[in-house]
């Protein structure tokens, strides 16, 4: 306001934010509150109890339109518009239920088919209540069905697949009971794979979107996939999660890649084929070229566990610049990306350590970086594999200078 002399009504102000409300509405113990205010209340309140009267009310609580009261505030906000105070807007209806499942009906109009997506990706992007309501309509369901019909029909990439993904992706967040949905959906699983199989050129920037929501969508199926789809996941699904990486095809995609590799390598046919791949190049050519903290931290967690298989290590060994690339890196990233560079380095020094590989562990430094292990403040169990390994190969390395300050 400009004018601190304008008194507004106490009746116009929402209990809960203290602001004019530009939605009132009534809860069942007659108390009126701004909508947003008190469904925020509902959902998030760990006992449910009317902010004002302290009687209990349902999650599910019903909430009646003060339509009264909102063009009261409506024309006092234009009565005092001289003084700076902004009309408040008439809130858009609510969606309902009826309303989703025409628009999913009209999905199977060729004529309905864009504006229908187009509609249900905008109520989807508007709020969490609309995400809501689209999911109790099936809206979920039906996206997954566009997907797999994209994949099975071999359509070319669209705005309406990415428009399909997007849905799905802002209504997969939105429910809490994420278990029940794709458990078992191998051709979800396929058709996702299938996306992330179309080359992108660079600037193609639907392709880039398309395929990182894809990637996406792919970790939260992989979240909650069952154990047996989760050993049983084929050569395809790390063939194409690491063109995720080779590709670059965003941040964002590549964290999720990250993330989802790590959490499918505890079975170690799937690390095998990870490895097979090509995820070893393609993580240290990643790191060379320089990534942000939280991506390199994914990057050297999944390497560690690759390389605790002989054909992970060989791999890094074979890159030029492999063991170079772990040891410049310590120091430089977190604690955690040093404890996992370190295991690297011991798993190396135990199982592929020839007289190469040891006169390159001396000459790229990461000699001096695991007797500096030893000199800083770090947990005793990452000190002890360095010193394990330091201690191994002394006779080679007792020309380090750092050696005999620990030895």
């Amino acid at each position: 306001m400009e004018d601190e002399t304008v008194d507004v009504p106490r009746y116009f102000m929402c209990p809960i934010s203290l602001q004019i409300m530009q939605d009132p509405v009534t809860a069942v113990t007659g108390i009126t509150y701004d909508r947003d205010s008190i469904e925020h209340w509902l959902s998030t309140a760990e006992e449910v109890l009317c902010p004002v009267t302290k009687q209990p009310l349902p999650r599910d609580s019903d909430l009646t339109p003060n339509h009264t009261l909102r063009r009261l505030i409506q024309a006092w906000c234009v009565t005092y518009a001289n003084y700076g105070i902004d009309r408040i807007p008439t809130p858009k209806p609510l969606l309902n239920k009826s309303h989703v499942m025409k628009l999913l009906r009209n999905l199977k109009s060729p004529e309905l088919h864009a504006i229908s997506l187009d509609t249900l990706h905008l109520l989807a992007k508007e709020s969490d209540k609309n995400r809501r309501c689209l999911i109790d309509a099936g809206t979920n369901g039906a996206m997954i069905s566009l997907i797999t019909k994209f994949y099975k029909e071999s359509l070319i990439i669209t705005v309406g697949l990415g428009q399909t993904l997007k849905i799905l992706h802002l209504s997969w967040l939105t429910v809490p009971e994420k278990k029940h949905i794709a458990k078992e959906d191998h051709d979800l699983i396929d058709s996702l794979l299938w996306v992330l199989g179309f080359d992108n050129m660079i600037g193609d920037d639907l392709i880039v979107d398309v395929q990182t929501h894809a990637i996406l969508l792919l970790e939260m199926v992989m979240e909650v996939a069952s154990t047996s789809v989760l050993e049983r996941l084929r050569f395809n699904f790390f063939k194409q999660t690491v063109n995720v990486i080779r590709k670059r095809t965003s941040p964002q995609a590549m964290k999720a890649v990250l993330r989802m590799l790590i959490d499918v390598c505890p079975w170690g046919r799937n690390r095998m084929k990870t490895v097979e791949a090509g995820a070893v190049f393609e993580l240290v050519e990643l790191e060379i070229n320089g990534v942000e903290k939280n991506v390199s931290e994914l990057l050297f967690c999944l390497m560690a566990h690759l390389c605790s298989c002989a054909d992970g290590r060989a791999q890094l060994l074979k890159h030029a610049g492999g063991i170079a690339m772990v040891a410049k890196r310590m120091f430089k990233v977190s604690p955690g990306t040093d404890d996992r560079a370190v295991q690297i380095l011991s798993l190396i020094g135990k199982f592929s350590a020839t007289d190469e590989v040891v006169a390159e562990m001396m000459r790229v430094g990461a000699v001096l970086k695991l007797c500096m292990v030893l000199q800083v403040d770090y947990a005793p169990y990452v000190k002890k594999k360095a010193r394990e390994i330091l201690k191994l190969h002394s006779n080679v390395w007792n020309n380090s200078p750092c050696m005999p300050l620990i030895f």
